[in-house]
């Protein structure tokens, strides 16, 4: 009784400014994608590869699956993603414009909204109602089996990719797994109460899993930062001569590229060596999302 009370109270004063937070922020996230993508494609191509190039010689190493997931992505269908993406947010869009004139109804005329007089529980299944008459499911429906089947081939792609990497946790986890069982988990039952006791094998088994991923994953991030410097700093290379040049090719009988491939994979190696292959503070914060989403392919790889 004392949880479903806790969630009715949940529901009844978080419910509006979260829906306001999500209907605020959605279209500023879907207008600044626009627009960067907008200015993406108005880069000329050897600035965009000395861009690329950039990036992952000097932060290949600190998302390795994630670099690893959009190269997969690029072969896989990428732009159907774009597309699909596109589709959704034409459907958020026509859902928040629905909903600024949901806000303004007056159905009662006493001039307030009716939106204001209603609880949270009413106004959820108010702007739950709203979503589910407003969109359009067979476009929503189309647009995520799109993101889906491309999901699958990646995932297919980096089980692969990182087939020595996933066995190495799988075999850290197992092994950790067995120490844990025999050695910490009499320990941690007789310190919890019987009732929660059923949770100890399963958390312990979380928290093996845990520290081999992190394990294998730390030793697999070494060997990304490397291969991804040479590889970024060949691209940067080439662009950046190529930029120089202005598109001549006497350039490319000569071993300079080379030569300055292997100056940028040392300064892009080192670089993110020395800050222990974690990004430095503000691009962290502003990353976060980058982050995330590598951690969680991590996760769904490995297990």
């Amino acid at each position: 009784m004392a949880v479903a009370g806790t969630a009715e109270e949940f529901v009844q004063y978080a419910t509006r400014p979260i829906l306001n937070a999500l209907f605020l922020v959605a279209p500023s996230i879907i207008r600044f994608c626009k627009a960067s993508h907008a200015a993406y494609k108005k880069l000329p191509m050897m600035h965009v590869r000395l861009i690329a190039g950039t990036i992952l010689c000097f932060f290949g190493g600190f998302y390795p699956t994630f670099f690893a997931a959009l190269q997969a992505a690029e072969h896989g269908g990428l732009d159907t993603v774009g597309r699909a993406l596109s589709a959704l947010s034409e459907e958020v869009i026509i859902i928040v414009n629905e909903n600024e004139k949901d806000d303004k109804v007056d159905a009662k005329k006493d001039g307030k909204a009716d939106v204001v007089e209603l609880d949270g529980g009413e106004l959820l299944r108010r702007k739950v109602k709203l979503v589910l008459t407003k969109m359009n499911p067979e476009k929503v429906n189309d647009a995520l089996a799109t993101i889906y089947k491309v999901w699958i081939s990646v995932l297919a792609v980096l089980t692969i990719q990182f087939a020595r990497t996933i066995s190495l946790a799988l075999t850290l986890s197992d092994f950790s797994k067995k120490f844990a069982d025999r050695a910490l988990l009499p320990i941690v039952e007789r310190a919890t109460p019987k009732e929660y006791r059923r949770w100890c094998p399963v958390l312990l088994d979380w928290l093996c899993k845990s520290i081999g991923i992190s394990i294998a994953w730390k030793i697999q991030t070494v060997l990304s930062a490397f291969a991804s410097a040479m590889a970024g700093g060949l691209i940067m290379s080439r662009a950046m001569l190529h930029v120089f040049f202005k598109g001549r090719k006497d350039h490319e009988e000569t071993n300079v590229d080379e030569l300055a491939s292997c100056a940028f994979a040392a300064i892009g190696f080192y670089f993110q060596y020395s800050r222990s292959f974690a990004v430095p503070f503000p691009l962290n914060f502003f990353l976060l999302p980058v982050e995330l989403a590598d951690h969680c392919i991590r996760w769904v790889v490995t297990k």
